[in-house]
């Protein structure tokens, strides 16, 4: 039955080009079977065509869907309970993605992957600036938006088989297993809370601690797939990453930029 719901859906995915969505109320699918450890995604865009489209077609995939047309009802459902992604859409009336993803963000560090219908820059940067793990522009093939969430999700699952070891360099100190990073100056240590995205990066430069990592091939790295951000995203992560630490920017303790080339994290940093 899933694999029958999966082929009725591809097709509805295979009409998606040019930013229609024409076919979406032409088609239903067989009800899926809900399984155990279904990962549970809420999707909150005002474009009932998308919203439609989505839920069917992550739940084909055996996802467990929830939508909202606004901001304030998916921050209403996200109260009522929690959820392991959230794709939200930049662009809503009433209260717009950037809102949202503040106040998600206050809350906790649930991955976001944000939709834009604009192909500016600055709406990708600002939305990875308040800590969205990663953005795909409108229209999208939703087999890439598929792809993106389960590459985000496999990064937050971070199982122990894949990274035991605990990571450290000088004060900083990342525990893969425990998804935490602390700050030890003196006798104070403090807790940095990462996004998913951020805390794969820091944790690939500590990894490789001393080496030099090109942009493209730290984000492979720390994403687990080939590179397809905008050549900026990696470089805004960074920016996010050095804030939490407290780092000087034009003359980094931790994450130093090596120009035209990529970034390095110190064996011992001074």
């Amino acid at each position: 039955m899933k694999a029958d719901a999966a082929n009725v859906v591809d097709k509805a995915a295979d009409e998606y080009r040019g930013g229609t969505l024409s076919y979406v109320a032409e088609f239903r699918i067989p009800p899926v079977e809900k399984e155990p450890q279904m990962q549970r995604v809420l999707v909150i865009d005002d474009d009932d065509r998308i919203r439609s489209l989505l839920v069917e077609y992550l739940s084909a995939r055996g996802m467990q869907v929830r939508s909202a047309s606004g901001g304030l009802e998916g921050l209403a459902l996200l109260k009522g309970e929690g959820v392991d992604l959230i794709v939200l859409d930049v662009m809503m009336p009433e209260m717009d993605g950037f809102a949202v993803l503040q106040k998600v963000r206050a809350q906790g560090n649930t991955p976001v992957i944000m939709l834009t219908a604009r192909g500016d820059d600055i709406d990708r940067i600002v939305g990875l600036e308040m800590g969205a793990d990663d953005y795909l522009s409108k229209p999208f093939n939703p087999r890439e938006l598929l792809a993106r969430i389960q590459a985000v999700l496999r990064r937050s699952a971070a199982s122990p088989s894949e990274a035991t070891t605990v990571l450290q360099a000088g004060p900083l100190r990342i525990d893969p297993d425990r998804r935490s990073c602390t700050l030890t100056e003196g006798e104070t240590e403090t807790d940095i809370e990462l996004t998913t995205t951020e805390f794969e990066i820091l944790r690939t430069l500590l990894a490789n601690a001393g080496r030099v990592i090109p942009r493209e091939r730290l984000m492979e790295l720390a994403r687990g797939e080939d590179y397809a951000s905008f050549d900026r995203s990696v470089d805004v992560h960074v920016s996010h990453i050095r804030r939490k630490l407290g780092d000087d920017p034009r003359r980094p303790r931790f994450i130093k930029t090596v120009r035209g080339v990529g970034y390095t994290l110190p064996r011992n940093p001074e």
